[in-house]
């Protein structure tokens, strides 16, 4: 992996905050000058909200932040300390925010772990482990809450069917089946047998068309196993601490919407079953968005899975949702990033 500071440091660049903003924005002023049913009487809606939820969504969200320090520190054997793990997870949020997620920000979260003090080797290993983690979550949790759900995870109404013509459980299966297949390979790669795995990318590279690909591979498969040798040897109770940390953090991610949905609509048990499920189902969907973030995409989604049932609160829980859950680590990242430059350069310097 090349990590070249002057494509790292474009990607953590404080500027880049507008992008996704401006994106978001266009798409909220779009679906408020499209849809009739809003109007200004429903932004006004915001100041009824009850007060317990809203803060039990702030809790959760709280407590999600705390369960992303905790796993990095445990996945690096607490090689950094909280100071450390607050930075890297500010920072590797920030490079997931104004990066598209179908691409993410891997490359950014191995330097920002290597500037903490870690060999590339360690920060290789970390950043693999804690991707293929949090989607072995999707994968696992997507099927459970379909089950679950079922019937009621797609809705339908005319809205869906005109502008996608019905196509958002195809665009979950596509998304699912992308990451799964990934999830896995992956997974077999790091933990199983890396060394196969590399012979396999270059026996692939060795077709004709393909072998301007084959230094590429080449290298991808070395990392492989520079990542599954600092991970060998580690004991059942390091897997533990990082599979339980990862099911607290995403439940908490994805509960923090059922949080704020009632705060503005009581909402009976199965509704909020049905709310958690439809979560997962965006989130995944998102996760293959051309967007910095899935900035305007998650909005518009959003809007198609919940309108039928939120009515009027629609557009308002649009927004405070994409508020508490995206933005602020836009803005705290840019704030936070000329701190932590000072800070590891001046490291380096003594």
């Amino acid at each position: 992996m090349k990590l070249e500071k002057e494509k790292i440091f474009k990607t953590l660049n404080p500027n880049k905050v507008w992008i996704p903003v401006l994106l978001g924005v266009g798409i909220v002023a779009f679906l408020f000058y499209q849809d009739d049913s809003v109007t200004v009487e429903n932004l006004s809606l915001i100041f009824q909200a009850e007060i317990l939820p809203v803060a039990l969504a702030f809790f959760v969200l709280f407590a999600r932040d705390v369960g992303y320090v905790y796993r990095i520190r445990m996945i690096t054997g607490k090689r950094l300390n909280w100071k450390s793990s607050i930075y890297v997870i500010i920072l590797w949020e920030f490079a997931s925010a104004v990066t598209p997620s179908v691409v993410g920000g891997t490359a950014v979260a191995v330097f920002i772990l290597m500037k903490e003090g870690l060999k590339l080797g360690k920060a290789l290993a970390y950043t693999m482990i804690t991707a293929i983690f949090d989607n072995l979550y999707f994968v696992v949790m997507a099927p459970i809450v379909y089950l679950i759900a079922s019937g009621h995870i797609f809705p339908q109404n005319s809205m869906i069917e005109t502008q996608l013509g019905r196509s958002l459980p195809a665009l979950f299966i596509i998304s699912y089946t992308l990451i799964a297949v990934y999830t896995f390979v992956m997974a077999f790669a790091v933990l199983v047998n890396p060394r196969w795995f590399r012979w396999i990318l270059l026996k692939i590279t060795s077709i004709k068309f393909l072998r301007r690909w084959r230094q590429g591979a080449y290298d991808q498969g070395s990392e492989i196993m520079m990542a599954s040798k600092e991970l060998r040897g580690r004991n059942f109770t390091y897997w533990l601490k990082i599979s339980l940390s990862t099911i607290f953090i995403w439940t908490a991610r994805y509960a923090m919407l059922n949080c704020v949905i009632e705060a503005f609509s009581n909402q009976s048990f199965f509704e909020h079953i049905v709310i958690f499920a439809r979560h997962v189902v965006i989130w995944i969907t998102m996760l293959v968005s051309p967007t910095p973030g899935s900035s305007g995409t998650a909005e518009f989604i959003f809007t198609q899975f919940f309108k039928e049932d939120l009515g009027s609160v629609t557009f308002i829980t649009n927004i405070f949702w994409r508020l508490m859950t995206y933005y602020p680590y836009l803005f705290l990242g840019a704030i936070v990033l000329p701190r932590w430059i000072a800070r590891v350069f001046k490291k380096k310097k003594k």
